[in-house]
């Protein structure tokens, strides 16, 4: 038994080779560039408004670029070749005719019917040979018959009549369909023979060298040096590098801003020689005494001086640079405030990295830092600005004239919270905003996502109490409340509990269905029923001055107040299980939030008492920050508590419960179950609400 090749002479094979090649590379390079081109803000709502500010064409602009730059023309070409291949395979196997694959049959080659008796078999057989023998047949030059094609011809005939005629031939055929015997395998190559004859192998030769010698390892080195030449957080390692040796215990929202400017990929921005030639004028802009401020662009003495002190070039450039767009500074030259708005981004994702570099030393003090200056970063205010300057068409001067001489920023919830009169006496006016102004303002506030925590506890799933090392959940109750919001509901008791999931339940537990209410049972316990719920996301983020779509997220995060350090790292959520806003985008829905955060309980019993932060990377003020007490018990003592539960008084509608009312007994009172820990600002209560909106901002004041 032998193998033989045969090449695709008749060309009905090689256009599936090469569909099949061109599908698998083609349909991966399609996916990525359905990717690259797609618009990931297009999925999101965003906040309802008409403001435009002065440069809001440059942000725009900047904005579309960055969105073409993701689309490759290399890969769109690509792309299309290779469908424009696939459909010409696929024409080619349309109109190319394959030979058809005809089976060895006897009785087809001595033209007799399978019922054919052995004497007719005989018969036919002597026709054919005295027909077609190679001593009296002639070939037909009509036909190119040669004396070979007689030949084998005679040779089929013997061999149909001994597979009918002779028993070991007969075998043969019977068990491997064919009177010779077991034949050798066929494999056909489904490449033209041309390619691989007359001298052209040499030819392929070179191809293969240099698809896989030189192109698929330069592809491979590219994407491997590409991933060590990036983080994780996409900045460049080198620019990490400079993060990391800029990361200070004590560091402040004004120190991460210089560090970010240490940043490589500012210098590849930063090339022009205009810039670096006017960056004596933006500082000078910068630095200029401000209206309402020691310094225009809202920076302190300390970070006037590392400005001041650092070398010309592209990192004091970039900072100057940094400065202008955090202090919304006019600098009179399109390409320098073109300029002051491609920084921004280049900052928020540096600033990422840095948040990286804060969590690996668990320092309280920076990553609350870092957190703060993404929001400084996406609404474009310097460190210690009011956060009202968030809302449209508020500048200092209408912000001096709300907050006067007071020391504590005024909040955007502050000033919502205010009655309409008394924010129009403050804000409408010569010299203020206009009627319309204040509209738009007021309508863009009341559509902020501000998440007003309602109660936080911990748990663990299926137990009462809370044992040494064991896996916590700490759950966040939170309603979306938008500044100004009127008519909210107040919040219901049972939104604040956590029912466990049913134990074979699966997709409950891990989160992929969300739990609605359906009815309560004869006890008056609610009834819930698992749905299966699309995540919600929040509208994107109100960032006039960032040449960036952002989505807002959210980072929950346990510290020890006393060592300023973080006790459980941040859990971020950027979506949601019940929807933010009705289907008008602007009316909020006031459904209870669930968030939920894991870690492992400490080592010993005791009560541990933390610092609840939950953050919102995008606005400033919106933040929440409360006390939490996580209370572990030994695990003798709970088992003895729970079994104290088990064996205590019966329920009234047990049978025991029954007899002893039988006998006279009172039924027993029903048992609350205490909570292991809630917030000591919090019960779920509408006061206990109010105080949580309290404890958000430290700088809210109250209504003289």
């Amino acid at each position: 038994m032998s193998t033989d090749y045969a090449y695709d002479e008749e060309g009905h094979l090689w256009p599936f080779f090469v569909f099949t090649l061109a599908l698998i590379v083609t349909v991966p390079l399609t996916f990525s560039l359905v990717n690259r081109s797609r618009d990931p803000a297009a999925a999101f709502k965003r906040i309802q408004t008409n403001y435009k500010h002065e440069h809001a064409d440059v942000v725009d602009s900047l904005r579309k670029r960055e969105k073409r730059k993701n689309r490759k023309v290399w890969l769109m070409l690509m792309v299309l070749g290779g469908w424009a291949t696939m459909g010409y395979m696929l024409y080619l196997i349309k109109i190319t005719e394959a030979p058809s694959l005809k089976l060895w049959n006897p009785y087809d080659i001595l033209g007799i019917s399978e019922s054919a008796t052995e004497k007719e078999i005989k018969s036919k057989y002597k026709r054919l040979s005295l027909k077609f023998h190679p001593d009296k047949a002639k070939p037909d030059a009509a036909k190119n018959e040669t004396l070979d094609d007689l030949n084998a011809r005679y040779v089929e005939i013997s061999k149909a009549y001994q597979a009918l005629t002779d028993e070991d031939v007969r075998n043969n055929y019977i068990q491997y369909g064919n009177p010779d015997g077991k034949q050798g395998f066929s494999i056909n190559i489904g490449l033209p023979k041309i390619i691989v004859s007359d001298g052209n192998g040499k030819y392929v030769v070179l191809l293969y060298s240099i698809l896989f010698g030189v192109l698929l390892p330069y592809l491979v080195g590219s994407w491997w040096y590409g991933t060590l030449r990036r983080s994780k957080e996409g900045v460049l390692m080198e620019s990490a590098n400079r993060l990391f040796l800029e990361y200070k215990d004590d560091i402040d929202e004004g120190g991460i801003v210089s560090a970010l400017s240490t940043g490589k990929e500012f210098e590849e921005l930063l090339k022009g020689d205009k810039i670096e030639a006017n960056l004596s004028k933006i500082e000078s802009r910068v630095l200029a005494e401000g209206e309402f401020s020691p310094i225009a662009a809202g920076l302190s003495l300390k970070d006037k001086e590392k400005l001041e002190n650092l070398d010309n070039g592209p990192r004091r450039t970039a900072l100057a640079l940094l400065w202008a767009y955090l202090g919304r500074i006019e600098l009179d030259d399109p390409v320098l405030n073109k300029a002051k708005f491609e920084v921004a981004p280049i900052a928020e994702a540096l600033n990422k990295a840095f948040t990286a570099i804060s969590l690996a030393y668990m320092n309280t003090a920076p990553l609350l830092g870092s957190y703060y200056a993404s929001q400084l970063l996406i609404q474009a205010l310097p460190p210690k600005a009011s956060p009202l300057l968030q809302l449209p068409y508020f500048t200092p001067k209408i912000v001096k004239a709300i907050e006067g001489d007071s020391r504590v920023r005024t909040t955007v919830q502050g000033f919502m919270d205010r009655p309409d009169a008394k924010r129009r006496s403050l804000a409408v006016g010569k010299g203020l905003l206009t009627e319309q102004q204040y509209k738009e303002a007021v309508s863009v506030a009341k559509q902020l996502p501000y998440l007003r925590v309602a109660k936080a506890f911990f748990k663990v799933t299926g137990e009462k109490y809370i044992i040494p090392s064991s896996l916590v959940t700490l759950v966040v109750k939170g309603r979306f409340v938008p500044p100004g919001s009127e008519k909210v509901p107040e919040v219901n008791e049972i939104d604040l509990e956590d029912i466990d999931a049913a134990e074979d339940d699966l997709d409950a537990i891990l989160g992929r269905k969300t739990k609605k209410q359906i009815g309560k049972d004869e006890k008056g316990k609610p009834i819930y029923e698992a749905t299966e719920g699309e995540p919600i996301f929040p509208p994107l983020a109100a960032a006039p001055y960032l040449a960036r779509d952002h989505s807002p997220r959210w980072h929950v995060f346990l510290t020890d107040s006393k060592q300023g350090r973080v006790a459980v790292p941040p859990f971020t959520f950027a979506q949601f299980d019940r929807p933010i806003f009705e289907a008008d985008g602007k009316t909020p829905t006031f459904a209870m939030q669930t968030l939920k955060a894991q870690f492992q309980a400490p080592p010993q019993a005791g009560h541990y008492t933390f610092v609840m932060h939950v953050v919102c990377d995008s606005y400033v003020g919106f933040d929440t920050k409360m006390e939490v007490t996580l209370i572990v018990e030994e695990a003798s003592k709970a088992q003895e508590m729970t079994d104290e539960e088990e064996i205590s008084e019966p329920d009234e509608d047990s049978i025991a419960g029954i007899m002893n009312a039988a006998k006279g007994g009172a039924p027993p009172k029903p048992k609350k179950r205490k909570e292991q820990s809630e917030s000591d600002d919090e019960s779920g209560t509408e006061e206990s609400e109010d105080d949580t909106s309290d404890t958000n901002t430290d700088t809210e004041v109250e209504d003289n």
